[in-house]
């Protein structure tokens, strides 16, 4: 059985432009006779099956931007949207937000839904379960069809586009830093499981500012967190066994969670056990104590992944493959959740 052959590897095959490709296979009279019959032909062979959004996207724009995010709970995603909508709107062109709610297929029957004309081009973060599985074939295939896609804060080198994220393993190094000088050595982490590519570097950005300062790394002081929905009996256990005197959690939930379950038990924060937490979102904000937070800035991710795809579709260079990845600025937001202690 053949490949599927696409438009950009037809284009390379045969030297030309993939507008090219594509007029021919419109019988467009923009393109020479032996051309076309060229293009047509080696389609034909490998038994090429067009995309109608494909061959039509020069000429029938929807002015409409799909928005694809794993899952709605977090205030950083909502914030990423609502910086997308503000250029989008400031550009004349509409959005259309759909949930892969952290599902593999959810993600790729999503992409194919709006890649049938509803759409221009994609701005989307990946779900869980397309990181774990590390399958991306359908992400390259509107790319390869036509469809700019910007990727950002949960992204892949394995596809070739624009992203934009924050430096995780940087941020996360100096969240720790940041208790480490504060006197807490028994430093405990609530993270993603490995998969989720911020949870992993996270994770390093951890482990790395503490054996920069010569602490200790203790795998007991990690847990990873798969079942997010039922995550609070592990997190309290986690905190009963190991009695940490802080603790950094990946995002906003899980660190209310660890306040939550810290109270019960008995434990003061930030007296007795200090919580920083990734996202500065209105749980942060409103949390008894409130909580230090690394700011990710979700408006200027939104507002500067809309600006990237809205360039790629005004652009008149169909052809440029050079790819740009945006790192947004975080600083930590020092709140009522962490203290120092001993002689810090």
């Amino acid at each position: 059985m053949k490949r599927k052959v696409t438009l950009k590897q037809i284009a390379k095959e045969l030297d030309v432009s993939i507008s090219t490709v594509s007029k021919s296979l419109r019988n467009s009279p923009e393109i020479s006779e032996d051309t076309r019959q060229k293009v047509q032909a080696f389609a034909k062979l490998y038994n090429y099956k067009p995309n109608n959004i494909a061959l039509s996207l020069k000429n029938r724009k929807t002015k409409t931007i799909g928005i694809i995010i794993p899952e709605i709970v977090h205030h950083f995603f909502a914030t990423v949207i609502s910086g997308i909508e503000q250029v989008a709107n400031e550009q004349g062109y509409n959005v259309i937000v759909c949930l892969s709610n952290e599902s593999f297929d959810r993600e790729v029957i999503n992409m194919e839904m709006l890649a049938n004309g509803s759409t221009d081009g994609f701005i989307m973060s990946l779900s869980k379960e397309t990181q774990f599985k590390a399958d991306y074939h359908h992400i390259t295939e509107i790319i390869n069809q036509g469809m700019p896609v910007v990727m950002f804060d949960r992204v892949t080198s394995d596809i070739l586009c624009d992203k934009v994220i924050i430096d995780d393993k940087a941020a996360a190094y100096d969240a720790v830093q940041s208790l480490i000088q504060s006197g807490h050595k028994r430093i405990a982490l609530v993270t993603t499981v490995d998969y989720v590519s911020v949870g992993k570097l996270r994770t390093d950005g951890y482990t790395k500012a503490l054996l920069d300062n010569d602490l200790p790394f203790d795998e007991n002081l990690i847990l990873k967190v798969e079942d997010i929905e039922n995550c609070e009996p592990k997190i309290s256990k986690f905190i009963e066994k190991f009695k940490p005197d802080a603790v950094f959690a990946v995002n906003e939930l899980f660190a209310v969670i660890s306040i939550k379950a810290a109270n019960k038990l008995g434990f003061r924060v930030p007296e007795d056990i200090s919580v920083i937490a990734f996202t500065d979102g209105i749980i942060s904000m409103y949390s008894t104590p409130t909580i230090t937070t690394v700011s990710q800035d979700g408006i200027k991710m939104g507002r500067k992944a809309a600006m990237m795809l809205i360039d790629r579709l005004e652009s008149d260079d169909e052809d440029d493959e050079h790819y740009r990845t945006e790192v947004i600025e975080t600083h930590l937001i020092e709140r009522e959740s962490t203290k120092a202690i001993g002689n810090a």
